[in-house]
C-alpha cells in the first residue's frame, strides 16, 4: 500500500507551491517537447511570457490548487504552436514547474485560448489546476 494524506496534509503541500516560487511568477509558454526536468535548461521558441498576478494560485481545497486572477499576455513574443510552458520565480532564471500546453478543453496541463500564436495577439490561460497525489 502507498502512502495516503489527508486532505489538510495535501492541501498543504500544494500552497507550498506559490510560497517557494514567490508572489512575483513568471510563466512562459514555448514551442517544442518540454526538457526533462524543470532543472533541465530550456527548450523552444519563447511564444508568450506572463507576469503572473501576486497571488497567482488560489488557496488549495480538497487537493487541488487552481490559478488565481487573470493570466494573459497582451502581445505574444513570438509565432508558432505552443506545446509546453515553465513557471519560474520573480528572476525568470530559475524554473520550477512545467507541463503541457493545449486548447481549452484539451486535458493539458495548461490550456490556452488558442496554442496557434502569432506575434502581437493576446493570449489567455484559460485553466491551470494541480491535483495533488489521493486527490
Amino acid at each position: 500500500m502507498g502512502l495516503q494524506f489527508s486532505v489538510t496534509v495535501r492541501n498543504g503541500r500544494l500552497d507550498g507551491i506559490e510560497t517557494a516560487i514567490g508572489t512575483s511568477a513568471i510563466l512562459k509558454i514555448r514551442t517544442g517537447a518540454a526538457p526533462a526536468s524543470a532543472a533541465a535548461a530550456d527548450t523552444g521558441t519563447v511564444l508568450a511570457t506572463l507576469n503572473l498576478p501576486s497571488d497567482w494560485l488560489a488557496a488549495a481545497s480538497s487537493g487541488a490548487k487552481a490559478k488565481s486572477g487573470t493570466w494573459q499576455d497582451t502581445g505574444a513574443d513570438a509565432s508558432g504552436t505552443a506545446a509546453h510552458f515553465r513557471i519560474y520565480d520573480s528572476g525568470g532564471s530559475t524554473c520550477h514547474v512545467q507541463g503541457t500546453v493545449g486548447a481549452t478543453g484539451s486535458g493539458a496541463d495548461m490550456e490556452v485560448d488558442n496554442t496557434s500564436i502569432t506575434s502581437g495577439q493576446t493570449v489567455t490561460i484559460t485553466g491551470f489546476t494541480v491535483t495533488d497525489g489521493n486527490a
